[in-house]
């Protein structure tokens, strides 16, 4: 453990299970968008609680959302059906965690289950003061798990690429 300005912080690894959060919600009127069915700010807004909730019980602590890195939509939701959420962290890494979320809506008159979304999001842990602070390192332990942090590990990659090569280019543009 180190001590931490709120008390001491632990920094055992813990399991991808420690993390899974599974929240449900019926999607209601307030919920669609001009065509009638649900909004995808609705489900993006789902998203990124269930993803944070997930990101919360990993680090131990508040977690803010730093990065919604990867939304897809695959197929609409209709009002009525029941949205469940399944969020867990993938990776963890120094103060930040990624975390993978699927979206499923069922239909309660056929009891069709849909696979609508996923989505990937990135998470700073912050102490009480919004300083970024450690988080524990991410325990896989089955060979899902381990696919999952070795993606997560790709998808950050890919992101600090990105991030340098627009610096790149602003700095470029700047002396010019």
């Amino acid at each position: 453990m180190i001590q931490g300005s709120a008390g001491p912080v632990d920094l055992t690894p813990k399991p991808v299970s420690a993390s899974r959060i599974v929240l449900a919600q019926i999607m209601q009127v307030a919920d669609a968008n001009i065509a009638g069915n649900v909004h995808g700010g609705t489900i993006m807004k789902l998203v990124d609680n269930a993803a944070g909730l997930a990101a919360a019980k990993h680090a131990g602590g508040l977690a803010v959302t730093a990065v919604m890195d990867e939304m897809s939509f695959l197929q609409p939701v209709y009002l009525g059906d029941l949205v469940t959420l399944k969020a867990s962290v993938n990776e963890a890494f120094t103060t930040s965690m990624e975390v993978g979320v699927r979206v499923e809506s069922e239909s309660l008159t056929t009891g069709r289950v849909t696979h609508t979304s996923s989505a990937y999001l990135v998470f700073v842990a912050v102490d009480e003061h919004g300083q970024p602070r450690k988080v524990p390192p991410l325990l896989a332990e089955t060979d899902e798990e381990r696919q999952r942090q070795r993606e997560a590990a790709l998808r950050r990659q890919a992101r600090l690429e990105r991030k340098e090569a627009i610096e790149r280019a602003r700095s470029r543009e700047r002396s010019s």
